[in-house]
């Protein structure tokens, strides 16, 4: 049952726990000398005053979004011990898929050899992707199947233009697997989700789909309309307008202040942004988790990072409550209240081509 808070949707489902979560890195590391040929020494140090990001990892040509969460469903499930015959649904969020038809989750069960009962679909979103994916494994889960995985991630660096300095140094790539699991013991977890379709133009591909755009956008000034475009002005006036209610709403809904909470996981936008979204919400510095400067800017793959890199040890140690917010790219933002852990699994892992 849902109802309506300032920032959108609220959601409580009882139930419901995470058991493990992978993360899979490509292996082709990029810093930031890369950069300097194409936008000279003092301009990329620029940028990175702002953005934050030292390092990323892209993939090889050849290798999707969905092969990086293929291994990491793999991984996943052999750690777990689960029987692929148990996994009712599995979810695929991602703005790079395999295709334009059919849905890349469909690929996925073939090749993971899961169940013919397994549900298999796609969910186009980016930003705010993993804390909407984490609500609708959830309801799943509370709509009667027992176990769903939710696969997570992009390859955005092959949406970027190299020459546009807004967004060639953003973006890294990863996929990842999240095991979700009907748990009766389990404690309840909050949700709130919210659109805003007005802001739909300011970060979007205008071409490669079937709507004819509109390429004579002054925005654009030149850049290829087949590579993201980021009007990066917008984007962050949208954030500071929509992340501190829907942390404040999270919190009220769950009957919840921030020192009850243990992490605290944003979307890693850019670096910048998440210190001043730190220091409005009021979030103490040692709860609060980036990695932008190792990774980069992974799209809806950056939380479910976060938890395997930053709080591996903790998550497999205890339970701790995390207070997770996607938002962006639709625009389109989600959060997620939920004790986590102790994990039988929370690893990252390098892709192995085969």
């Amino acid at each position: 049952m849902s109802n309506r808070v300032a920032s959108g949707s609220a959601h409580r489902l009882d139930g419901v726990a995470i058991r493990g979560v992978v993360s899979v890195l490509p292996r082709r590391e990029i810093d930031n000398r890369r950069f300097e040929v194409e936008f000279g020494e003092e301009s990329v140090r620029d940028v990175v005053k702002m953005i934050g990001v030292r390092r990323r990892y892209w993939v090889e040509e050849g290798v999707t979004a969905s092969d990086l969460c293929f291994q990491a469903a793999n991984t996943l499930l052999t750690r777990l011990n689960w029987d692929k015959s148990t996994v009712d649904a599995l979810v695929f969020v991602s703005q790079t898929p395999d295709y334009r038809l059919p849905a890349t989750a469909c690929v996925l069960q073939g090749r993971l050899g899961l169940d013919i009962g397994c549900a298999a679909f796609d969910v186009n979103l980016g930003c705010s992707g993993y804390t909407y994916g984490l609500w609708l494994a959830s309801s799943l889960i509370r709509a009667g199947s027992r176990r769903v995985l939710l696969l997570a991630g992009d390859t955005i660096s092959r949406t970027v233009s190299p020459s546009d300095r807004a967004t060639a140094m953003l973006f890294g790539d990863a996929g990842t697997a999240t095991a979700i699991e009907l748990d009766a013991q389990a404690e309840s977890s909050v949700f709130v989700v919210g659109t805003d379709g007005r802001g739909a133009t300011n970060l979007l591909i205008p071409q490669g789909a079937y709507r004819e755009s509109n390429t004579k956008d002054e925005r654009l000034n030149g850049r290829d309309p087949t590579c993201l475009f980021m009007d990066g002005g917008e984007i962050f006036n949208f954030t500071l307008r929509s992340v501190p209610p829907l942390m404040a709403d999270t919190l009220s809904v769950a009957k919840r202040s921030i020192d009850e909470v243990d992490g605290v996981l944003y979307h890693q936008a850019n670096e910048f942004m998440l210190k001043h979204l730190a220091r409005k919400s009021k979030i103490p510095a040692e709860k609060f988790h980036t990695n932008i400067d190792l990774y980069g800017n992974t799209s809806c793959a950056s939380i479910p990072l976060l938890m395997t890199t930053n709080l591996s040890e903790q998550l497999a140690a205890s339970p701790m409550t995390l207070l997770m917010a996607g938002f962006g790219v639709g625009y389109s933002w989600g959060s997620a209240l939920m004790s986590v852990g102790p994990l039988s699994c929370n690893e990252t892992e390098f892709y192995d081509a085969v």
